[in-house]
């Protein structure tokens, strides 16, 4: 592309030449592409500038525009949005951006708008909006509740989602899509050029799709502009190896204990992020290192999503600044903040994906010519296969797509109780909108007219009570008049669903965090649990607040968050399956150290059953004193294996009369029953079909059981069920009964309901991946399967084994218990 040498890019090429900078070829590019009035999605390596690449085309396009007053041009109206997912990365990008255009002379100013923004800042940027506003999804649709919101998008010229491939997939995607197609209109009204539109993109598998997501509203949509940086990203990837590769491993054993190899690399590094799955085993290792390196305190810290944001605001500062030698991270430091101190990334544990891996690498070696380092420590010895599967997946360029949702039907009434909240909208109008967004084009008229129908009048089930009659129609203009309605809706507006959180806070003053109610609740006063590092010992819970006090106890909970375990995506599994082959391998590669070091494992695997290929599926019959077991080792994920094993459950039992329990993990799955298991070369494939898929799965789960749990979200985004004011939010058990009793009226009265429908497909979609499944069963058929039995537990199934003792014995009790299974199975 020919890049037209304007006033604007010879005043930015010469900024970057005093900074001893140079533009690379790709932010060139996407700056041409904006000055012709383009929009598109950038993607390009972290640490390459991916937000120079459309805030300076910005910059650019205006100094073009006002070529002799652009440094003295204050206009006090709004010009770029930045759309950001985390409230994290707003700080920094405000300070990056603030530093341009002070170097630059010129009077724009940059506010942030997120959760944490001030009542008085708020007010100051409404009577004299910032020139960009840098906001999350949430606070853009708080910003489309207020009257006279059109007059504030007025002078938008350009609208910058950054991270998107963070947010598609997500229901706060859908909030952009929406947001957007309302700000399109609202610029051909009031503005002769057209909206812009920019994401920026990490890599992922279906890049242009993901773009044609994001400017399906824009007329002149027909293909995504699409700028890739033809850049390569150095990534170093070692894995921490223990002294001795467990033959019988369990989820979660090792972890802790290779901290000692851990210590040496934190003390050869400026800076380390060490990422850990789970907030509740950040504490664990958090109190872990400070154990085994007493020196490192006051020179580490904690950050994840339960601690309090001014700890956390603390933490980033601190990291910026370059004081802090570790932090123990969850997927709160994900994203693209820029903490140049950081030269070393330690992934505890499987990151469950390539993208999610390759993110947290990145957290590492944020300049562009830096080599971004990072560590994989396994939580048991078989994840060595998925740190080899890691390093084949980055070398071919294998990474996840991220399908975006549709027809969320919940997310588009908040929408549209939100525009009924500010000016209100005419239905016709915005129903053209909405049809222009990806998750919606394929609406029906029959859904929007009952949709419509439902906001104003409850629809078919709720007609006879008036708080589900939220919005009036006033000469064709649908409204919501009621000032307590317009409140309870404004203070709810987003589509995070998160179970009840109570705030922990110091009886002498002081918040810790928060904690989830459902923990909590299993505590008594007396009892000590561990939070943002610290050891709390609980003193009461008092009007929604967990009051605690400083306790010196050594032994304390960590709490556990609902939703903490992520499943293995299908690309990492396809690619673990391929790794299994080289098992059998005598001579590996120098770069396959894992499966060299697996060896004695995989040798013990061979001799008790088999390591399957990627073109087979193993079934192992194995009894034990518990009874009989069938361990299937589809490496499909979680959520994949729980359905399975349902599914396959209520196929055996079409057989003859049997009842089982279920266990899972990533790898693989075990029935187990009091009876021999019908499972055998005469009906395995039959067993394993893909047909009649459907009704089967309706059969074999309580579908409507989970229908009904998932309708508990939908609903709160929906807007059914008030959460309740700020400080004395309902109880989840509240929640939930409030929202199953919905369920059950809608179930009886309106089964044809969009909501309840939603319901019934992201069970379908999310909790039964039921395209992977299928995909998976298909695969099967091409397969060789292989049945054997062995006359032990085996290395592969030990690890599942244990999962489903989790449940019926604490920590101490479980560890005892498996130290003696192993010395019985002579691993010791």
């Amino acid at each position: 592309m020919q890049l037209q040498k304007t006033i604007g890019y010879k005043i930015i090429s010469e900024w970057l030449a005093k900074k001893n900078f140079r533009a690379f070829a790709f932010q060139e590019e996407t700056w041409q592409h904006i000055i012709n009035g383009k929009s598109g999605l950038v993607n390009a390596p972290t640490g390459f500038g991916k937000t120079f690449s459309v805030f300076l085309g910005a910059v650019i396009d205006f100094i073009n525009h006002h070529p002799n007053n652009y440094q003295t041009l204050s206009s006090n109206k709004l010009q770029l949005i930045w759309v950001t997912p985390l409230r994290a990365l707003a700080k920094d990008i405000g300070r990056a951006m603030e530093e341009v255009i002070y170097e630059l002379g010129m009077q724009w100013k940059v506010g942030i708008r997120n959760g944490d923004t001030e009542v008085k800042e708020r007010q100051r940027q409404k009577k004299s909006p910032p020139e960009i506003m840098i906001i999350t999804p949430e606070s853009m649709h708080l910003l489309l509740a207020q009257k006279g919101y059109a007059d504030f998008f007025a002078t938008l010229k350009m609208i910058a989602v950054d991270e998107w491939h963070e947010l598609l997939g997500s229901k706060r995607s859908v909030q952009v899509e929406l947001a957007i197609s309302r700000l399109v209109t609202i610029s051909k009204i009031h503005n002769r050029s057209r909206l812009q539109v920019w994401g920026i993109s990490a890599t992922i598998g279906n890049l242009e799709a993901a773009g044609e997501v994001l400017l399906s509203s824009l007329d002149e949509n027909k293909k995504a502009v699409i700028v890739k940086a033809a850049l390569k990203k150095s990534i170093s990837v070692e894995s921490i190896l223990p002294d001795e590769i467990e033959k019988y491993p369990w989820a979660g054993h090792l972890g802790i204990k290779l901290v000692q190899k851990v210590l040496p690399i934190i003390n050869e590094s400026r800076t380390t992020l060490i990422f850990i799955n789970t907030r509740g085993m950040s504490e664990i290792w958090y109190q872990g290192l400070l154990t085994a390196a007493p020196d490192l305190a006051g020179a580490i810290a904690l950050h994840h999503g339960s601690i309090e944001p001014e700890l956390r605001t603390w933490v980033e500062e601190a990291l910026h600044a370059g004081v802090l030698k570790v932090v123990v991270c969850t997927a709160s430091l994900d994203l693209g903040v820029d903490f140049r101190p950081v030269e070393t990334v330690i992934q505890v544990g499987s990151p469950k994906g390539v993208a999610r891996f390759l993110q947290r690498a990145g957290r590492s070696g944020h300049q562009p010519d830096a080599v971004s380092k990072i560590y994989f420590l396994p939580t048991h010895s078989l994840e060595l296969v998925e740190a080899s599967a890691l390093k084949t997946a980055i070398d071919k360029k294998i990474i996840e797509s991220r399908e975006p949702m549709v027809l969320c039907f919940d997310v588009l009434i908040q929408y549209l109780c939100t525009l009924a909240v500010s000016d209100g909208f005419e239905p016709e109008q915005i129903y053209k909108e909405v049809l222009s967004t990806h998750c919606y084009k394929n609406i029906t008229r029959d859904e929007w007219l009952q949709i419509l129908q439902f906001i104003t009048a409850g629809g078919v089930a709720l007609n006879q009570y008036d708080e589900f009659k939220k919005v009036e129609i006033i000469d064709g203009i649908y409204r919501i008049t009621n000032r307590r309605i317009a409140m309870r809706h404004r203070m709810h507006i987003g589509t995070i669903v998160s179970e009840a959180m109570l705030k922990v806070k110091f009886m002498s003053g002081g918040y810790v965090g928060v904690i989830e109610e459902w923990f909590i609740s299993r505590l008594d006063p007396g009892d000590t649990f561990t939070l943002a590092g610290r050891t709390l010992e609980l003193v009461a819970i008092k009007d929604m607040m967990v009051l605690v006090k400083k306790s010196s106890a050594r032994k304390a909970v960590v709490p556990s968050w609902q939703g903490g375990r992520m499943p293995l995506s299908a690309n990492l599994g396809e690619t673990l399956r391929n790794e299994l082959n080289k098992a059998d391998t005598t001579k590996t590669k120098q770069k396959e150290i894992e499966i060299s070091a697996l060896q004695p494992l995989f040798a013990l695997q061979k001799k008790l059953s088999h390591v399957p290929r990627n073109n087979e599926l193993l079934i192992e019959h194995i009894q034990t004193d518990d009874g009989y077991h069938l361990f299937v080792y589809p490496f499909e994920g979680r959520l994949v294996h729980e359905a399975m094993a349902a599914i396959l459950a209520w196929r055996i039992s079409q057989v003859m009369p049997i009842t089982f329990s279920f266990a899972m993990n990533d790898y693989g799955f075990e029935l187990l029953s009091d009876q021999p298991i019908p499972v055998d070369d005469s009906n395995v494939y039959e067993l394993f079909s893909p047909g009649n898929l459907l009704n089967d799965i309706q059969r074999s789960v309580n579908a409507t059981e989970m229908a009904m749990r998932k309708f508990r979200d939908i609903a709160v985004i929906g807007g059914l069920i008030f959460q309740g004011f700020p400080g004395e939010q309902k109880k989840a058990r509240h929640l939930q009964s409030s929202a199953s009793l919905l369920f059950k009226v809608f179930m009886e009265y309106d089964s044809d309901n969009v909501l309840i429908q939603q319901a019934f497909r992201e069970v379908l979609d999310q909790q039964m991946e039921e395209v992977r499944l299928r995909n998976m069963l298909e695969r099967i058929q091409q397969s060789s399967i292989i049945i054997t039995f062995p006359d032990n537990l085996t290395p592969f199934c030990f690890p599942i084994k244990v999962d489903s003792m989790r449940e019926s014995l604490t920590s101490e009790k479980l560890e005892d218990r498996i130290k003696k299974m192993q010395r019985q199975l002579g691993d010791g």
